[in-house]
């Protein structure tokens, strides 16, 4: 062992003894301790020095404060940030849960009144601008049973018929296409006709020619459709549209009627495709009950009775 390696061991010792004998002076005299003035003194000497250390190290400590108070705000709002876009995800996967959901149950609930055993299918593709035909590709095809000149439905009505048909896809003719003729009936009359669809103008409508030009048809007459031999392309039963307008005179033979689809061709997504039709015409069964009629009030009749002579 060195010497001042001894050297500085007795001193530590020293100053050691020496710190503890002035607490216990300290503690025993108080402020009249003769200790008093030396703790005044060093007092004195070192508290300059402390308020200067303070008085630097104060607004470090500020700084490191703000830049970690800083630091959690950043990552708060980052975390907030991405709270609301995960909760916003969830708004987005909800509303299309439930309007798939609804979509299923209309589709069901018109397959069910007409008999019809369908494949559900996914609208995936609307058909090219260039080849001036409204059709769509949906994802069911030759693996699905899914075969051509089937008829195409969702819970609205009619959508079309399917055109060609592919292992996993197929693609369906719209009932708007100007290329469709479909049969359809009307609900009121009985009275049988052919709806041509008339492409992206006229705000999607079909035109309506009934066989009988004598035969009455009137706004707010309803169409099904009449059904085809052997039940391709069309099945009867299937709600087609409602009668919006009528042109020319009546007994005409260029009298024509434009009827509005029940499909909105511009928003189709869950489809199905009839591969089994109904064993017996459903008729009209398949429309929706029309809303009752609100009875307008009738005039208050008083009856007096007359008294009876005797």
């Amino acid at each position: 062992m060195s010497r001042d390696t001894r050297r500085t061991r007795l001193l530590l010792a020293l100053l050691l003894a020496t710190s503890v004998s002035l607490l216990l002076i300290d503690q025993r005299g108080g402020d009249r301790s003769p200790l008093a003035g030396l703790r005044s003194a060093a007092a004195a000497m070192f508290g300059p020095v402390e308020q200067v250390a303070s008085a630097i190290a104060r607004p470090v400590s500020s700084a490191v404060d703000s830049v970690s108070t800083l630091g959690d705000g950043r990552r708060r709002a980052a975390r907030l940030a991405k709270d609301n876009q995960e909760l916003r995800r969830r708004l987005r996967t909800s509303d299309e849960a439930r309007n798939r959901a609804a979509e299923l149950d209309a589709l069901l609930r018109i397959s069910g009144a007409g008999r019809y055993r369908v494949v559900p299918a996914q609208v995936i593709a609307i058909g090219p601008a260039q080849s001036f035909s409204w059709t769509v590709t949906i994802d069911a095809g030759r693996s699905d049973g899914v075969r051509p000149d089937m008829t195409v439905l969702n819970g609205d009505g009619l959508v079309g018929r399917v055109k060609t048909v592919g292992p996993t896809a197929s693609t369906v003719l719209l009932a708007v296409d100007p290329d469709s003729s479909v049969g359809v009936r009307l609900e009121r009359s009985m009275e049988v006709g052919f709806t041509t669809g008339q492409g992206a103008g006229h705000h999607g409508d079909l035109d309506l020619r009934l066989l009988d030009g004598q035969s009455s048809v009137e706004r707010g007459d309803r169409l099904v459709s009449f059904g085809s031999q052997g039940d391709r392309p069309y099945v009867p039963g299937v709600p087609v549209g409602e009668v919006v307008g009528v042109r020319g005179t009546p007994g005409s033979q260029t009298r024509t009627a434009v009827v509005r689809p029940y499909v909105d061709f511009t928003a189709l997504d869950l489809v199905g495709v009839v591969v089994e039709p109904p064993r017996t015409d459903p008729r009209d069964s398949v429309l929706a009950p029309r809303p009752a009629a609100t009875p307008s009030p009738g005039a208050t009749v008083t009856v007096t009775p007359t008294p009876s002579g005797g």
